[in-house]
Parts: C-alpha cells; sequence; structure tokens
C-alpha cells in the first residue's frame, strides 16, 4: 500500500515551513535574546530591593515604571527620529523591555498582600502603578518628541 496523498488530509497549500522559519526566525531568535536579557535585569533589580512580607513591593514598581518610561523615549525614536532595521523592535521593544516589565508579578504582588492581609498596601500599590507606568510613558514619550525633533534639521 502506499502513502494516502498530503491533499487528502486537508493539508493546506502555502510556504513551506522551511522557508516560514527563514523568514520568522530571526525575528523569534531576537525576541528570546531580548527577552533574556530583559527578565535578566528584571530579576537582578528584584535582588536589590527585595520586598519584606507586607511591604511595598518597590522591585516591581520601579521596574514597570522604568520601563514603561524607556517604552516611551524608544517609541518616538523609532517612529518619528530613526528608520530602524526591522529586528530593532522585536529584540528591544518585545524581547528586552516585554522581559523586564512584569505587569503578571504586579497582579502576583496585589493577590500576595491582599492575602496577607494588607489591603491598603495592596489598593496603594494597584493605583500607584497604573498611575505612574501611564504617566511615564506618556512624559517621557512627550520629552522625547520634544527634545529629539527640535534637533531634527
Amino acid at each position: 500500500m502506499t502513502a494516502p496523498r498530503a491533499e487528502s488530509f486537508g493539508a493546506r497549500s502555502g510556504p513551506a515551513w522551511p522557508s516560514v522559519w527563514r523568514a520568522q526566525g530571526p525575528v523569534v531568535a531576537v525576541v528570546a535574546l531580548g527577552g533574556a536579557i530583559g527578565a535578566t535585569a528584571r530579576y537582578a533589580l528584584s535582588l536589590g530591593l527585595p520586598t519584606p512580607a507586607g511591604g511595598f513591593p518597590w522591585a516591581t514598581f520601579w521596574t514597570n515604571v522604568t520601563g514603561c518610561a524607556v517604552i516611551g523615549v524608544f517609541m518616538v525614536v523609532i517612529t518619528d527620529v530613526w528608520a530602524a532595521h526591522r529586528l530593532v523592535r522585536p529584540f528591544f521593544g518585545t524581547g528586552v523591555l516585554g522581559g523586564y516589565t512584569t505587569f503578571s508579578t504586579y497582579a502576583v504582588d496585589i493577590q500576595k498582600l491582599l492575602d496577607d492581609g494588607h489591603p491598603g498596601t495592596a489598593l496603594a500599590y494597584l493605583a500607584a502603578t497604573l498611575i505612574a507606568a501611564l504617566t511615564a510613558v506618556w512624559a517621557a514619550a512627550a520629552a522625547a518628541r520634544r527634545v529629539l525633533l527640535r534637533r531634527q534639521p
């Protein structure tokens, strides 16, 4: 008996996996590399600013706020000032900054504070992080636009 043809199993025609990997492989690789760098930086910051039980999670707070500020500057640079290589945005934006910022840990920190009987700290952390992160991205982008676009001829 011979093997059935692929068409009989509903296989789609389209690019073969090797060509898809050739196109997307570099993107996946730079996101992974950037993510490893960003996550390592986040972990180092958490070691430098440990959170005592029931305390305000300053390491996660500052990670998210500084990461959002850098995202604000980065987006202005790559959209308004510099025509970046196609792998810069996935490497730095998605990889490094995606690995560095940690809104999932933010959610876990809030839940842990609530579970440990610190609702006031949890609420303060919830509000302060959202307000500070949004303000940071907006202020950094506005400042970058003012500084960088004024310098252009």
